[in-house]
């Protein structure tokens, strides 16, 4: 892309009401007015919020949000160019519930409250093999942390990937910290029985793994 055409796409994301672009400064000294306040003031009712983390160009969540309008979904993304194309979609379908934020995954305790968030997808993310890249990566013991500190007791993480790296390193940590695994599967479209919303939403991306044969992998669980 373009830098012209980022700039183009910058631009328009001001203009988004369902775009939400907080400085780093504002987040880390609690002046984000949006942090628990997301049901009051964004979405105006009291549905469950579902987040996605690193949504690329918010493909997943924007599905995921006509596939379920009784719940609020918010993809959460750093690079605002990506997701411009879903917050632009959500405008034009008039999908309401439906928000996009600008932000570093690493500050999401400083952009929702305590027990604010239901539910979080990871989809497609960066497995960061390297060692030294480790506390990258998404699922890593200290971003559970994080993930526990918004999400309300009981609620259901998901983790859904083309990285067998992914899948298995993820499996083995959740395993050894005696976090609850409800539902694992390392070949979701060709087993019998994998989650409906799992299989029914395709992100651009994966279906071109599926058309190089490249098996996508899957995990529900919760932290404890």
């Amino acid at each position: 892309m373009g830098s012209k055409n980022k700039l183009k796409r910058f631009k328009e994301n001001e203009t988004f009401s369902n775009v939400h672009q907080p400085s780093r400064d504002e987040l880390v000294n609690n002046n984000f007015d949006l942090k628990g306040n997301w049901r009051e003031k964004i979405f105006k009712n009291n549905n469950p919020v579902v987040l996605e983390l690193g949504c690329g160009k918010g493909e997943y969540t924007v599905a995921l949000a006509k596939k379920f309008p009784d719940r609020n979904f918010i993809g959460i993304d750093i690079k605002g160019a990506r997701f411009w194309r879903g917050a632009k979609t959500a405008l034009e379908e008039d999908i309401p519930n439906v928000a996009f934020l600008r932000a570093q995954i690493e500050l999401i305790e400083y952009a929702f409250s305590e027990n604010e968030i239901d539910e979080i997808w990871i989809t497609f993310p960066d497995p960061q093999i390297k060692y030294k890249r480790t506390k990258h990566r998404l699922t890593n013991a200290d971003f559970l942390n994080k993930y526990k500190q918004v999400l309300k007791p009981g609620g259901i993480m998901n983790l859904k990937t083309d990285s067998e790296f992914m899948h298995g390193y993820t499996l083995g940590l959740l395993h050894g910290a005696g976090h609850d695994v409800l539902y694992s599967n390392h070949d979701v479209y060709n087993q019998e029985g994998s989650p409906e919303e799992v299989t029914s939403i395709q992100t651009f991306y994966e279906s071109q793994y599926l058309e190089q044969n490249k098996p996508i992998t899957y995990i529900r669980f919760k932290i404890n």
